[in-house]
Order: C-alpha cells, then structure tokens, then sequence
C-alpha cells in the first residue's frame, strides 16, 4: 500500500511559479511509475507529467512542454513538479499518481492517488 501526499498549491498570478510537492509512503517508492494529473471544473482529469524509476526517463503533455518539469528524490520518496510561466488555464486541482513498472508512457490507470492540491492562476 501506498500513500501519498500533495503540497504546494496555491493562488499565484499569471506568470508565476510553484512548486508541487508529494510525500509517498512505502519502502518500495524507487520501483514506481511516479505522475502529476489535474482535473480543471467541468473537464476530465488530464495527464501532466510521469516519471520512471531513476528519473530520467520523464513525459509531459504538450501543453505543459517547456514550463513544467517533474523530478523525484528517491531517497526522500518525493516526487516534485516545478511550474513555471503559469497560465489561467493551469488552473485546477493537481494529482499525485503512483503504479508499478517503468514506463512514462501516457497511462490513466495508476494505483494510487492523492488527495489533491488547488493551483489557481489568476490573470
């Protein structure tokens, strides 16, 4: 069983930076698939950004490329995304996702989630 854990969302203005943070329990944390989702009001939950094992092997959305960048600290069973340039439509509560393997593939169909952090860009 896993568990995880979401900080650092907030209000920040358009053109500004956050960083998520997910805290994941377990002792097996370097052998999952780690990934940031969000879900804007009346949309479907959209895949963000994964990462594998050791972290270099990474994948992000197209409409993330280039702003947003995920890492993990293995030894602190922490995954991070760090948010630049954020626009409006960033807005939206973001997700921690965990499964085992290896792959970045884009994949819907993780074990566990967290809870979920608020991002609101305003303009």
């Amino acid at each position: 069983q896993v568990q995880l854990v979401e900080s650092g969302g907030g209000l920040v203005q358009a053109g500004g930076s956050l960083r998520l943070s997910c805290a994941a329990s377990g002792r097996t944390f370097s052998l999952y698939t780690m990934a940031w989702f969000r879900q804007a009001p009346g949309k479907e939950r959209e895949h963000v950004a994964a990462i594998g094992w050791s972290g270099s092997t990474t994948n992000y959305a197209d409409s993330t490329k280039g702003r947003f960048t995920i890492s993990r600290d293995n030894a602190k069973n922490t995954v991070y995304l760090q948010m630049n340039s954020l626009k409006p439509e960033d807005t939206a509560v973001y997700y921690c996702a965990a499964r085992p393997g290896n792959s970045v593939t884009v994949n819907y169909d993780y074990n566990y989630w967290g809870q979920g952090t608020q991002v609101t860009v305003s303009s």
